[in-house]
């Protein structure tokens, strides 16, 4: 998938502009908080339907502004596509392919698959599990409509078992207890299931892209934990039914699962260089994107957001070399300078459109 041109009208600094892209290379230099990366989170939006940084959708209005509005349009093959997306507050948010609403937003989930490389991808590492479970659900639910559908009635069964567990003014009958583990055992089953087959497919590439830019540094490895590894979540919902009672909430199931990434035999988040975490995530970044290539009908788009910071000119070339290979697509770089990214651009044999922007406005410097 290609984006060919894109329109922004008032998305968070940004109040207007219009920008034709590279179908190979396309750099954005400027300054710290100028709006590199909120022309990154407007290209993530409009895949995702939703902010790569802001949760809360009027969040990403320009203050001085009543709604905002994208317009992607793409390439995949001949075939032309336009996706729009407009939002005013306290109205909800339109999103349209062709011109038609969509009825589900989850529906245009994969649609342009995409995989976003950023400074905040370090909550990975140091963050609780909940954003490695972020981590594997984005990018199955890309490829997958069945797991993400799994996924949506899993977390629905979930939240009514979590609000029967809240009732304190009475006795709540057990056969309401088990009408929602039955669903979660059955839902949740197939998100494991989902999850277990992506690491076994995704480890292979993880570990050979990881490899090449460390050069054979050190080793690392991924170990997917699951409670569906200690048999029925049913019986273990059962088990525990008493003590979440108390608690107030679930404690069993794949809304706890974890991803244990790991340098050598131990946690990277205990023992890894900050050069050494930097280049672990890049890698299930870009491992991620090799992934949903194989699995999808479509290239992916990659974005690299402030990558090169606290890396060795080594693995920089390393990361470099891998990205100017035929594996990858359509690619969008920042950076505050154009070291980097004049190396990338006399490396690669592609045309590239180079962008400078300055409080929200953007330029072309060069093209080819």
């Amino acid at each position: 998938m290609i984006l060919d041109h894109l329109s922004i009208v008032n998305y968070k600094n940004i109040s207007q502009a219009d920008l034709n892209f590279s179908p190979n290379i396309n750099c954005i230099i400027g300054d710290n908080g100028m709006g590199k990366t909120n022309l990154l989170d407007a290209i993530y939006y409009l895949s995702f339907c939703k902010s790569f940084i802001n949760v809360v959708d009027s969040q990403n209005i320009n203050h001085e502004s009543e709604f905002f509005m994208l317009q992607g349009n793409y390439l995949d093959g001949i075939k032309q596509e336009e996706i729009y997306c407009g939002m005013k507050r306290r109205v909800k948010k339109q999103f349209k392919r062709n011109k038609k609403e969509y009825d589900r937003l989850s529906d245009h989930i994969g649609f342009i698959p995409l995989v976003m490389v950023s400074p905040s991808d370090s909550e990975l590492i140091i963050g609780g599990s909940d954003e490695r479970r972020r981590f594997m659900d984005l990018v199955i639910s890309q490829f997958d409509k069945t797991y993400l559908d799994s996924l949506i009635k899993y977390n629905n069964a979930l939240q009514q078992r979590n609000s029967l567990l809240k009732i304190e003014d009475r006795e709540v009958d057990d056969s309401l207890f088990e009408i929602w583990e039955e669903q979660m055992d059955k839902y949740g089953r197939e998100v494991y299931n989902g999850r277990r087959s992506f690491i076994d497919g995704f480890l292979p590439v993880f570990r050979e892209f990881y490899d090449f830019i460390s050069q054979g540094k050190e080793p690392v490895s991924l170990r997917y934990i699951s409670h569906f590894e200690k048999g029925s979540l049913q019986q273990l919902l059962k088990e525990v039914r008493d003590r979440d009672k108390i608690l107030g909430y679930t404690t069993r199931g794949v809304h706890k699962d974890d991803l244990e990434m790991n340098l050598g035999e131990y946690p990277i988040k205990r023992i890894g260089s900050q050069g050494q975490n930097k280049t672990y995530l890049v890698t299930l970044k870009l491992a991620q994107f090799d992934f949903l290539k194989r699995m999808g009908k479509t290239t992916p788009i990659l974005l690299l957001d402030d990558i090169f910071d606290k890396l060795d000119s080594t693995r920089v070339e390393q990361i470099l070399n891998l990205v100017a290979g035929d594996r990858f697509g359509q690619i969008f770089i920042t950076d505050t300078n154009r070291e980097y990214l004049d190396r990338l651009i006399r490396k690669l044999a592609h045309s590239y459109n180079l962008y400078n922007v300055d409080n929200g406005e953007f330029v072309l410097q060069e093209s080819n």
